[in-house]
């Protein structure tokens, strides 16, 4: 999986975009995996939305990760799910789902960063990087300095999330990251093919393989 630019498309924070068109522009402006956070919809709705963006993620052969509801995952045989702290134990997740599945764990320290690790994580959602409005359920802001200190406690890759825009991303880089994943730097952009092809080159110019 390529973790450099990781849209998290929330249903609710579209910017008058339909979620399909939105996840196409940040697609043709060059992200490189999508994961749909769909916190109030009921599971039919999740589900419906879920396959037609599988489609376009797969047209454009990127991962389709399905956050905190690995029930929807599996029915829709997706690429991977992203998880809380709060939700189904990593643990847990990786004995349902098998190996074969990508799994993300959010983590704001480098102890609940390791225990993901231990527990069979693929990689880790550092957060929250920067302030943030995009979500509610999150830390203080820990900052470059902070996602660096997760990033040398595991030997995974770990993704910078909240707050990142173009003109901060690539200080996450700097710091270690494997990626950055935004929310609203795309979905509220007055232009979000733009604002996705601005953030991956910030991200791409600023990446050491």
């Amino acid at each position: 999986m390529d973790y450099r630019l990781y849209f998290v498309l929330d249903s609710v924070l579209t910017g008058g975009h339909d979620a399909i068109s939105l996840a196409t522009l940040a697609l043709q402006g060059g992200v490189t995996a999508i994961q749909l956070r769909c916190k109030e919809c009921p599971t039919r709705d999740f589900l419906r939305l879920g396959r037609l963006l599988q489609q376009v993620c797969r047209s454009f052969r990127v991962p389709f990760i399905v956050n905190d509801r690995v029930d929807i995952a599996q029915a829709l045989d997706a690429d991977g799910v992203h998880l809380g702290q709060q939700d189904l134990p990593c643990s847990e997740a990786r004995r349902i789902l098998g190996p074969g599945v990508i799994l993300g764990v959010s983590a704001e320290n480098p102890e609940q960063a390791r225990e993901a690790e231990a527990d069979g994580a693929d990689y880790i959602g550092a957060q929250t990087i920067f302030a943030t409005t995009s979500k509610q359920d999150v830390g203080a802001a820990i900052g470059p300095e902070g996602l660096r200190r997760i990033v040398e406690s595991v030997a995974i890759p770990v993704v910078g999330i909240g707050g990142i825009q173009a003109g901060n991303a690539a200080a996450c880089m700097e710091s270690g990251a494997a990626g950055v994943a935004v929310i609203s730097a795309i979905s509220l952009a007055s232009d979000p093919k733009g604002a996705a092809a601005a953030l991956r080159r910030s991200v791409f110019g600023a990446y050491r393989a």
